[in-house]
């Protein structure tokens, strides 16, 4: 094993501890403060926060990782990331909105961060000329990275009723700052880092197939969050009466499925060649989240519709997703890979952030069957935008 992969295989280790605290408290803020009598929109707010500023960090955060080198950007991820759960460990007089935002934006630019490092890493193991071995590498990392937020997802519904908000935030802050000492030693490689010093203005793309892209991730990830970041936890929660650890426990199930099906992607999408799979996949999404909200409003079973609706959009969503990160790997130039990947997941985090809003103003106005609707028409324009991708030479195992 060289150098260079034993750099990334504790990058990726890393990334999957980050991701593990990052999904748990995800969950604590959500349930917490829905406990503590915060309205949806409310809650929704307390990520503001976390989704601008990962825009902001996936552009800067590329640019970082291309002058200075992954292994630093990763290790400032995990600090900061410590930092948000210390601010989070405060008396509860001290747990206002502000304090809790901007210990939100700490963790999204600590995620951002890791995500960027571990994304751009890969694009320096496989050659070129191996596409097929690109695709199944990136379905592997980003699969079994949500399958883990799934489980943090599940330890944050466990750690709520067991040790209480600031006991949760106060372990996890603990175990992962042994992994952020432990990262300082092993993380010695500047993987990643440019040949030539890149210039701030690099950080914005020239590439017509990354902006195509960059865009169309923009709306798959909007949709998912409009109804799956506050809408769904707190219909579960006040419509179905499910207690804490059983949302949890669901969401947890959801994620980690939909990280295995990531994981599987290539084997189901098959050695499909150019934009097809793309504008496909997508399309066969869309009509997912409006078929959940016509079964909703026709009056059929409500856990029915739901929980089987959302089982199939996971598995659809999980192959669009596996096959748009892909893509960028594959698009992203060889040197200074991480300005491409960071401008690409800067749209990402823009349609978390998009959805995140909506999906707490959209639930609290108009209910769920709206932001499952406004969802299935941010599918249906990723699957538009991937129309315009450029063709890609068939991918082979």
């Amino acid at each position: 094993m060289n150098a260079a992969i034993r750099q990334y295989l504790v990058i990726t280790g890393n990334y999957w501890a980050f991701t593990l605290t990052d999904g748990a408290l995800r969950m604590l803020v959500v349930l917490h403060f829905h406990q503590l009598g915060y309205s949806p929109l409310e809650i929704a707010l307390l990520f503001i926060f976390y989704e601008f500023f990962g825009v902001v960090t996936n552009l800067v955060g590329g640019y970082l990782g291309a002058r200075m080198g992954l292994n630093r950007t990763m290790n400032i991820g995990l600090f900061l990331q410590i930092v948000a759960l210390a601010m989070l460990a405060v008396p509860a007089a001290m747990l206002t909105v502000p304090w809790v935002m901007a210990a939100q934006a700490l963790s999204g630019i600590a995620k951002d961060l890791n995500k960027m490092s571990a994304k751009s890493g890969i694009k320096l193991l496989v050659p070129d000329e191996q596409q097929g071995t690109l695709y199944k590498w990136v379905a592997i990392l980003t699969g079994s990275k949500n399958t883990l937020k799934g489980v943090g997802f599940f330890l944050g519904g466990v750690l709520l009723m067991a040790a209480g908000f600031t006991g949760a935030v106060v372990i996890m802050a603990v175990a992962l700052g042994l992994v952020w000492l432990a990262s300082l030693f092993l993380l010695k490689q500047e993987l990643g880092k440019s040949k030539a010093k890149p210039k701030f203005t690099d950080i914005l793309s020239k590439s017509r197939a990354i902006n195509v892209l960059s865009a169309a991730r923009m709306f798959l990830f909007g949709a998912r969050d409009v109804w799956f970041v506050v809408a769904l936890p707190v219909y579960l929660h006040t419509v179905f009466g499910w207690d804490h650890w059983k949302v949890g426990g669901f969401m947890a199930s959801w994620i980690i499925g939909y990280g295995f099906i990531q994981t599987i992607a290539p084997r189901i999408t098959g050695n499909m060649e150019g934009k097809k799979p793309a504008v496909l996949w997508a399309a066969f999404l869309a009509l997912i989240p409006a078929a959940i909200a016509g079964g909703l409003m026709a009056g059929w079973s409500p856990q029915v519709v739901i929980v089987g609706g959302l089982l199939l959009f996971g598995v659809l969503f999980a192959i669009n997703s596996s096959l748009h990160s892909y893509l960028i790997v594959s698009y992203a130039r060889g040197d200074g890979v991480s300005l491409d990947v960071g401008f690409y997941y800067m749209s990402n985090a823009a349609g978390r952030l998009l959805g995140t809003i909506l999906s707490g103003w959209v639930y609290q106005v108009y209910g769920l069957e709206a932001c499952l609707w406004i969802s299935a028409g941010l599918v249906a324009m990723a699957a538009l935008l991937s129309m315009l991708l450029p063709e890609r030479r068939q991918v082979m195992a």
